[in-house]
């Protein structure tokens, strides 16, 4: 006879699945999870949730098998429910899943808001995105420095990134590069902790986010949430600022969680306004007004820097930009590539005859990335391959546009140029207007707040 607790799979990517099993299903008699199911991030499959983290309903933990898997797992495990817990994904291919869930006989669910979202003692201000690469870890940037120049204490807490030993991570705290080696942090976890490190404030992230809310809590004034992908908080927003992006238009309508992100919205970021063309802005204008009327709209833009514009000019260049933002995130440009055409290279070299390894499988999964290298770096052998295929790429320099100092992960041969890159809000509103208002109401500030 068939347990009266459900059959459960978790459908994620090393994130908000653990998250959502967390707040969820953890400690639930009348659920039975069985397994999670890995996707877009290489080599997180064939790992357990360990029964440390899993509570003592799991006591020998959770398996986590290859999404490819599904359909024989719901089958061969008499699951009842499939539970899908990751972001940045299209509708059709978020409902292509729920087809093959109910093919299978199982239901499909979404979890939302009300069971996921954690409460703090302390004012939460979560940053959002409608796609990855955005342009919300500089937005976080900006948001973190205004307040740090009001006299606030602020601390980060990022999305999770858990590729690494899950015990370990149950906790992590960032507040210097040598945490970063502690840690044993992969590139694209540097890229999101490194620029709040070298800025003073400390960042935490991991696995349990209720124990790591209650230690980030403990040295705070203000938690700001820095969100991943487009997915929505872990943590139950005071304010929430969602970033978009008029180079993709009518993807903040049509990529989950994205939408949801923007309806939940109090204030709406449009960034790259200086790099995108006045239909495209009229048309996301639009799009926001449909879906959130209310909310507070400021226009923004992310101008670049570079340290060597001379090794740019007349050269041929490889241009290294953000893994998730050319993968996942789909885009065709980032920092790098804005940095090769303004300072005048005659040549972005194509990295694809020169991919060797890991990378090479990078580009075979994603053809659609085209010439430009994504700094992949998710374990040990995906670094040394990013460091053989720009050791073996011919270009005269290469153009780093991730937002941490490569060279400190890997050797690279020829001259390297770092592009910089901060948001920049224009006219009004802004967001320190906007941050002044909001803290005055939680009676953090009172009188001037010192914006410009």
């Amino acid at each position: 006879m068939k347990s009266s607790r459900k059959n459960v799979i978790i459908i994620g990517a090393a994130g908000r699945d653990f998250h959502n099993f967390n707040t969820c299903y953890r400690d639930r008699q009348d659920f039975n999870v069985l397994a999670f199911t890995a996707a877009q991030i290489p080599d997180i499959d064939g790992r357990r949730y360990p029964a440390e983290l899993a509570g003592p309903l799991y006591p020998e933990g959770i398996p986590i098998h290859s999404q490819s898997d599904l359909p024989s797992l719901i089958h061969d495990l008499d699951v009842d429910l499939c539970a899908f817990s990751y972001s940045d994904i299209s509708y059709d291919e978020v409902m292509n899943v729920g087809s093959i869930v109910n093919a299978a006989g199982a239901d499909f669910l979404l979890i939302g808001p009300r069971q996921s979202m954690i409460a703090s003692s302390k004012p939460v201000i979560a940053v959002g995105a409608v796609r990855t690469g955005c342009g919300k870890s500089q937005t976080s940037r900006r948001i973190i420095e205004l307040l740090m120049g009001m006299g606030l204490k602020v601390v980060a807490v990022r999305h999770p990134m858990p590729y690494g030993n899950l015990i370990a991570q149950k906790v992590q705290r960032f507040a210097t590069i040598d945490d970063l080696h502690e840690h044993q942090c992969t590139i694209e976890e540097m890229e999101e902790y490194e620029p709040h490190v070298v800025r003073g404030n400390a960042i935490y992230a991991g696995v349990d986010y209720e124990a790591i809310l209650r230690e980030a809590e403990k040295e705070a004034d203000v938690i700001i949430w820095d969100g991943g992908n487009n997915d929505f908080s872990f943590y139950k927003p005071d304010l929430m600022i969602t970033v978009t992006d008029p180079h993709r238009v009518g993807h903040e309508l049509s990529y989950y969680p994205g939408e949801t992100t923007l309806r939940l919205a109090d204030i709406v970021v449009i960034n790259k306004i200086d790099t995108s063309g006045p239909e495209q802005m009229h048309q996301l204008r639009k799009n926001i007004l449909k879906v959130n009327p209310g909310a507070r709209v400021v226009d923004a833009a992310s101008p670049i820097s570079v340290d060597y514009p001379e090794r740019i000019r007349g050269k041929r260049v490889l241009v290294v930009e953000d893994g998730p933002t050319l993968t996942h995130g789909q885009m065709k440009m980032g920092a790098g590539t804005v940095a090769a055409h303004k300072f005048g290279a005659v040549e972005c070299v194509d990295a694809r005859p020169f991919a060797v390894g890991k990378i090479r499988d990078t580009f075979n999964t994603y053809p659609e990335i085209g010439p430009l290298l994504p700094a992949m770096g998710y374990g040990e052998q995906q670094i040394r391959d990013l460091e053989a295929t720009i050791r073996a790429t011919d270009c005269d320099a290469v153009i780093i546009g991730t937002p941490i100092d490569l060279t400190r992960v890997i050797s690279i041969n020829q001259p390297v140029v770092k592009v910089g890159y901060e948001l920049q809000e224009i006219g009004q509103p802004d967001l320190c207007g906007l941050l002044c208002e909001f803290l005055k109401s939680k009676k953090l500030i009172t009188g001037d707040c010192g914006c410009p």
